[in-house]
């Protein structure tokens, strides 16, 4: 009863495993390794629950190498030293296979202590993160491993495993477990596609549940309450915070309010404030911009508005903008001509800016044509009149484009009219 039940419902083949089918269906590379029984080293990244551990577990059985275990947040340089200096011995004849979960928080000298032993085939390492490899695990180890992403497991499979839970539970309680399909259903669906967390909320319904007799009844109003804020997988320094921040900027993007809604809640309900007003300024003037430019100072106001009264109230003025921007025609040239610009200076073009737009005010007796020759707009007609302002190198350089919408082209009649004129 005191193991985890994780840990008793590790599975005994391959087709246990729940979720992942894209890597452990027949067929797939990372099953044909597995079967090969030639271990290279591997990566395994992905959300915590999703069956990273469960599998380097069952890998280190089929192998008939030394398994050793180690985790990121605690093992220090020692630790790793004493597996290395076990390769000399009668234990590590055959090699030793090493499993370092949460490797992302080994140091960079705690990751080269591993290189030469991992590089001639002495250990093989099996390690796991929740965190993007490529930007936290070193290159070294990168280059020397395969990495394989594992997603969030479907409602449909986290069930499989739940009811297995339930199964096992119920002969550690010598009672009948009953819970009703509406928690099963529920819990299997409000744990964001974890499947350590569904199988807590299984044990807590057990604990909590009503005792009859030889049976233990679990409602879904019981299964409901405890795990009503499980649903919401987010992390505010993870994959999962930027993976929610890109969705809800790119649905507003794309017009689709129901999507933008969805992930603002998403960021309303984890108290991420900062990003829902930031991604929404920042979308209103990149992707909406001089399609309908009043829109800036709106949603500034709705952001303000938020920012004043926090939340829980912050979400109206926050859904209010977020629907306004899903709803009104987009124009990117604004962002696309700054872009254009920028890669213009980065390649040092443009440098001298011409005489005329400098800011001198005398010139010195090297100077043979005398006077900057600036034209005053204002003193022509239409307050317009043609002069060169880029530089001699770019001056027929052209970044912005007018958009289709209603707004920039009468912005774009307004000057063919004026420029026409003259």
């Amino acid at each position: 009863m005191n193991t985890p039940l994780a840990d008793r419902l590790r599975p005994q083949s391959l087709d246990d495993i729940v979720g992942q089918k894209d890597l452990l269906s027949e067929g797939k590379p990372l099953r044909r390794i597995i079967e090969s029984g030639s271990i290279p080293n591997l990566i395994f990244y992905g959300p915590s629950g999703v069956g990273k551990t469960t599998l380097a577990s069952y890998i280190a059985k089929k192998t008939n190498r030394t398994f050793k275990k180690l985790n990121g947040t605690t093992a220090s340089t020692a630790d790793i030293k004493e597996i290395v200096s076990s390769l000399n011995t009668f234990e590590g004849l055959n090699g030793v296979l090493l499993y370092l979960d949460e490797i992302q928080y080994l140091n960079k000298k705690q990751q080269q202590t591993l290189l030469e032993f991992i590089e001639n085939g002495s250990i093989t390492l099996i390690a796991s993160t929740t965190e993007n490899p490529y930007f936290y695990i070193y290159n070294a180890i990168l280059s020397r491993s395969t990495v394989f992403e594992f997603k969030p497991v479907e409602p449909d499979e986290v069930e499989k495993a739940v009811k297995r839970a339930i199964m096992i539970l119920g002969e550690d309680y010598e009672k009948e477990l009953c819970f009703s399909d509406d928690a099963i259903r529920h819990i299997s669906r409000s744990c964001g596609g974890d499947v350590r967390k569904a199988l807590n909320s299984v044990e807590l319904c057990a604990v909590a549940g009503e005792v009859k007799d030889d049976r233990i009844a679990v409602d879904v109003e019981l299964a409901k309450s405890l795990t009503q804020r499980s649903g919401a997988r987010y992390d505010k320094d993870g994959d999962s915070h930027y993976d929610v921040i890109s969705a809800y900027q790119k649905s507003m993007r794309g017009s689709d309010v129901d999507a933008a809604l969805f992930y603002l809640a998403r960021l309303v309900e984890s108290g991420d404030l900062i990003s829902a007003c930031r991604r929404l300024v920042v979308c209103a003037a990149e992707d909406v911009g001089l399609a309908y430019p009043q829109i800036l100072p709106i949603v500034k106001s709705c952001v303000d508005i938020a920012m004043q009264v926090g939340f829980p109230e912050a979400r109206i003025p926050l859904a209010d903008a977020v629907i306004m921007v899903c709803l009104a025609p987009k124009s990117n040239s604004g962002e696309s001509a700054i872009t254009k610009a920028q890669q213009d200076v980065r390649q040092g073009l443009g440098q001298t800016v011409p005489r005329q737009l400098q800011n001198k005010h005398f010139d010195g007796e090297e100077r043979e044509e005398k006077g900057q020759n600036y034209l005053y707009p204002h003193m022509f007609p239409y307050h317009w009149t043609y002069q060169q302002y880029l530089p001699d190198d770019i001056k027929d350089h052209h970044y912005y484009e007018f958009g289709e919408n209603k707004t920039e082209q009468a912005f774009k009649a307004y000057w063919e009219k004026i420029k026409g004129n003259l």
